[in-house]
């Protein structure tokens, strides 16, 4: 495992190309940080889940691609997979603690 973990902690010579991992961990990771933050923001946003519904699906778009281009650009694919897991873990556990509530 740390073999595997040094490995991906290795930046790449050429950084002219972004690399399958580095895509896939964007588009997926991005896609559910983005959806945590949104459903995050229904449950923040006063007033009733149908209003607030309206301002995350406008919001949802534009926050999937700038959270895609945030991972996609990270220097090593180590850094990528902590940019999609780390947001995941904190939306997720707000999202627990607030339905919670």
């Amino acid at each position: 495992m740390k073999k595997y973990l040094n490995q991906l902690k290795v930046a790449e010579t050429s950084g002219t190309k972004i690399g399958l991992f580095r895509t896939i961990c964007s588009i997926f990771g991005g896609l559910m940080v983005a959806y945590l933050g949104m459903t995050l923001l229904v449950f923040i946003i006063p007033g009733t889940a149908g209003e607030s519904i309206i301002v995350s699906l406008l919001l949802n778009t534009l926050t999937w691609a700038i959270i895609a281009l945030w991972i996609s650009l990270s220097k090593t694919k180590y850094i990528a997979l902590l940019r999609c897991i780390v947001p995941t873990l904190i939306f997720g556990i707000l999202l627990i603690i607030l339905y919670n509530i």
